[in-house]
């Protein structure tokens, strides 16, 4: 079922109010704007957000932001300079309904995976580019987040990286540097927003040698610091088919969610690749169906 942020719940004259200040000191409305939004709500019977809408005095991003904020439920930025892009859906519209599936997905791997693996590192994997590896991870990592947990992405496909396009961060320093050390820690991991506990490891620069930098035993310190520092780590991988990347991040992983997708996955190549996980030790907890 798609929520409707807006008309989510009865609101009192105490919660309108505080809507109003929240719009009023992001700079959408004014204080006569506020009292003519809650005279016409209390006339129709509209929430307040329903009436600042309806009277074009906002739009509906503004209403939804302000909510998120009421909440303490922060949204990024959407396109734009500074704007994370259309595909995370889940950062900058949460209440959409596509969303909905990824927490359902959040909430099984809580209590299949996170509540009993040391490591809080998951590989998220798939047969072929294109698949939707990285919007998964993406917005995994956002629902992580947006539920409390200190949550890192990293974006080890170094082959085809994608991260830094859909969050809009830096990607000249990232996992290549930090891996061939020529950055640390801090120069790399990006902080999303203040107020949402969501960090992106970018690739960085595209290194000649992947498969030889994800097979070097700094990847492995460098996963056990960060499971100390995070409560998730979620890492984007490269497609199955093509590399054996995939393979040997679920195995420095220890755990790994397989996407298919919907009339492109063959069930002999799906077979393999599982059978080729398990054969690294890595644990797939789960299979996610997309058509993305």
């Amino acid at each position: 079922m798609k929520a409707n942020v807006i008309g989510m719940t009865p609101r009192t004259d105490d919660q309108r109010r505080v809507i109003g200040a929240i719009l009023i000191d992001e700079g959408h409305l004014n204080s006569g704007d506020a009292d003519a939004i809650d005279k016409y709500a209390s006339e129709t019977g509209l929430r307040f957000g329903e009436a600042a809408i309806k009277l074009k005095l906002v739009s509906d991003a503004d209403v939804k932001s302000a909510l998120a904020q009421q909440f303490n439920y922060p949204i990024l930025a959407h396109g734009g300079e500074f704007g994370v892009a259309d595909d995370l859906v889940a950062a900058y519209n949460p209440q959409d309904a596509i969303v909905e599936p990824l927490r359902a997905l959040r909430g099984q791997l809580s209590l299949r995976w996170a509540s009993h693996e040391p490591r809080k590192a998951l590989a998220i994997t798939s047969l072929n580019r294109g698949d939707g590896r990285s919007w998964i991870a993406a917005n995994l990592a956002v629902v992580f987040a947006q539920s409390g947990s200190r949550t890192l992405l990293i974006d080890a496909d170094m082959r085809h990286p994608s991260q830094h396009r859909l969050f809009n961060v830096d990607n000249s320093l990232g996992l290549s540097a930090l891996l061939t050390g020529r950055a640390i820690g801090r120069d790399v991991i990006r902080r999303l927003h203040p107020s949402l506990r969501l960090f992106v490891v970018p690739a960085g620069m595209v290194p000649p040698n992947p498969g030889e930098l994800i097979m070097r035993p700094i990847f492995n310190e460098l996963l056990l610091r960060l499971a100390k520092m995070f409560a998730v780590v979620i890492i984007d991988t490269p497609a199955a088919l093509e590399t054996a990347d995939a393979q040997i991040l679920a195995a420095r992983a220890g755990a790994a969610v397989v996407l298919v997708r919907r009339n492109r996955t063959r069930v002999a190549e799906l077979t393999a690749m599982t059978v080729g996980l398990a054969e690294t030790g890595a644990r797939v907890v789960g299979c996610v169906s997309t058509d993305r």
